[in-house]
């Protein structure tokens, strides 16, 4: 111990190191900030820096190859040392970062500190959010599977939509016309080395203007912020009743941080990373990907848009997001910051969340997407296991109808639910349609003899309630 306190003591007096951190660290701050409402920006950065060492570790094998990628992740997660575990905490990580940072993001809004003096710590955090979804993304396109080839041509047929530059930013996405060996260089050197850089910058950036101005007070209604006034009040208080940061308030980070690591740590334990899809093949046009759950709501709002304003959507809606989350200290910085005389605050958070949660749960089904894994209908669905009842569902099967229709709780989605369909249509109208299609169905009447068309409507016909 002594020659750990002699060691110690050297390094302090030629670095300086506790003369630079200890003011930082014991910097005075409001008493009503010693909460466990403050711990989440902190926990944001506990998940960062595990990403970032987990990230480390995975890089020492993962290949950044087209033809050796997705094989390094397999051996990686079954062959080596922790490498099951490794990969698990990356990626929950991952999911954990970006739900802390809307959290932190939420609670900031709600208790309006992005008020003077603090506008330039919203926009920081702002292109830090925006940096933590692109990392998420990047991260997905870089496991290289059938899931990663389809969510980089669909960031690329949004981008390429946009006018005048279009065709760059896709270019600029995939690395070329196409998906290919790039495509993955250039994503694997944006999620390694590019946009951990920029968190980098932005973190540091960030963290020196909470200390520069200093962590918000939780707001007291009836108490508005007047910029005339704000920084010298705030300054009285806290030097009359603030605490040192470092230990008082700092315990409850450290112990939330800690908490988060462990939960991480422990789902990647149990759950493990999430399982690789088939092998990119860009040609299969019956790849169902779904991009991991923190952009399922927006795969499900893309999937959901008219086609006649889908293009403005994509192109100007994220746009105008950006821009109403990079102006609005600079359209309400001053007045009241307590959520009770501010319900229209209130009242757009609880309209986002169940917008996105909505979204969700429409994205988790994917009711407009064929269901290729559909189980094909048994004889005790068909209600026979020989003549033209049993050929026409055998037809349903095998002719993919299947893969839209439900009957009996067994097929997909995209199309009207056909286990009652014989109570709504008789013979002649489900021949028309058959034969003819309709919206997002195609006509089946070049596809299908006499015979097959018979048993397939006297199969329809007998779907009825009993």
């Amino acid at each position: 111990m002594n020659f750990l306190k002699r060691a110690w003591l050297w390094f302090d007096d030629r670095t300086g190191l506790s003369g630079a951190i200890g003011p930082i660290a014991k910097h005075a701050v409001p008493p009503n900030t010693a909460t466990w409402f403050y711990v989440f920006g902190s926990a944001t950065l506990f998940t960062f820096m595990l990403q970032v060492a987990t990230g480390v570790t995975l890089a020492f094998i993962y290949v950044p190859s087209s033809g050796e990628a997705y094989q390094s992740l397999q051996y990686i997660t079954t062959q080596t040392t922790f490498g099951r575990i490794v990969r698990g905490m990356h990626n929950w990580g991952a999911s954990a970062m970006i739900l802390l940072v809307g959290i932190h993001m939420i609670q900031v809004y709600l208790t309006a500190a992005y008020k003077f003096p603090r506008e330039m710590n919203w926009i920081s955090g702002v292109v830090l959010l925006a940096l933590t979804v692109v990392m998420g993304f990047t991260g997905q396109v870089v496991r290289w599977d059938q899931t990663a080839v389809w969510s980089t041509i669909v960031a690329a047929e949004q981008a390429g939509r946009v006018p005048l530059v279009g065709g760059w930013l896709a270019d600029f996405i995939l690395g070329g016309d196409t998906v290919g060996g790039t495509t993955l260089s250039r994503m694997y050197a944006y999620h390694v080395f590019l946009i951990p850089a920029l968190l980098f910058v932005f973190i540091g950036f960030h963290l020196y203007l909470v200390i520069k101005n200093g962590i918000s007070e939780f707001p007291r209604a009836g108490d508005p912020v007047d910029p005339a006034t704000y920084r010298e009040k705030y300054e009285a208080m806290v030097k009359k009743k603030g605490i040192p940061f470092w230990p008082d308030a700092a315990w409850k980070d450290m112990v939330f941080g800690f908490i988060v690591i462990c939960t991480i740590l422990v789902i990647a334990i149990v759950i493990g990373p999430p399982e690789l899809g088939p092998p990119p093949n860009p040609s299969d046009i019956h790849a169902l990907p779904v991009p991991d759950w923190y952009f399922v709501f927006y795969f499900a709002f893309l999937a959901l848009m008219p086609p006649e304003i889908e293009t403005y959507l994509m192109v100007f809606g994220p746009l105008l997001v950006g821009l109403l989350l990079f102006c609005l200290p600079f359209i309400s910085n001053r007045g009241e910051r307590s959520p009770i005389r501010r319900p229209w605050a209130v009242a757009i958070v609880a309209l986002t969340i169940a917008t996105i949660s909505g979204l969700w749960a429409i994205g988790i089904t994917s009711p407009w997407s064929p269901n290729f894994d559909a189980k094909p209908l048994t004889a005790e669905i068909i209600g026979a296991d020989s003549g033209p009842l049993w050929r026409g569902g055998m037809n349903f099967n095998d002719k993919g109808c299947l893969y839209c229709h439900t009957v009996s709780g067994h097929g997909g989605q995209r199309g009207p639910d056909l286990t009652y369909v014989g109570d709504r249509l008789n013979a002649n109208e489900l021949t028309w349609r058959i034969m003819n299609g309709g919206l997002n169905m195609p006509g089946f009447g070049g596809t299908l003899n006499n015979q097959e068309l018979s048993d397939l409507v006297e199969f329809l016909s007998s779907r009825k309630k009993k």
